[in-house]
């Protein structure tokens, strides 16, 4: 399979070729264009980013999982769930450094792992997202896109622990 990634852009160079087309300067082209868009989009990106950095060195995150674990324990999510599913809605590079802690002392294999994959296939880093996409096109009042988001968040970590419960009861 390593070899699909080399082999679509041999094909894409090749009809290039084939259509005489200025590859390079299509390139060129795209990304002068795309440099706008990059400076609309970075001082979003920064602000949730350092906001993000602030929250976890000042241990105010912590502070904050350990507040909801309790609730979240009693509807059935495991403690070491918590911080991932604080974390998911802001970074997933975040998200994906849990899921190895997850792994690392639950391993792979177990609810705790399975949960934790399919919760973050089931979930997106929307605070990120909304500051790019909307970023991009100049867009300041979100309205009701952040509150949806956010609901339909828990609501993919809610279906992500029934699935993985429903999966282990046939084990």
């Amino acid at each position: 399979m390593s070899w699909l990634l080399p082999a679509l852009v041999a094909l894409l160079l090749t009809v290039a070729a084939f259509r005489r087309a200025d590859v390079y300067g299509a390139f060129v082209q795209g990304a002068r264009d795309a440099l706008p868009m990059l400076l609309r989009v970075l001082p979003c990106m920064a602000a949730m980013l350092i906001a993000l950095r602030v929250l976890r060195a000042s241990g105010a995150l912590e502070a904050f999982i350990r507040f909801v674990s309790p609730g979240l324990d009693a509807i059935g999510m495991p403690a070491e769930l918590a911080p991932l599913f604080v974390l998911r809605p802001f970074s997933g590079s975040a998200a994906m450094s849990l899921l190895k802690d997850v792994f690392d002392s639950c391993g792979p294999d177990s609810f705790e792992g399975v949960a934790a994959s399919v919760m973050l296939g089931s979930t997106e880093t929307i605070f990120y997202t909304v500051a790019v996409y909307f970023g991009s096109v100049g867009v300041h009042k979100t309205r009701l896109t952040v509150p949806v988001a956010l609901v339909v968040s828990v609501l993919g970590a809610a279906l992500a622990l029934s699935f993985t419960a429903v999966l282990f009861a046939f084990e």
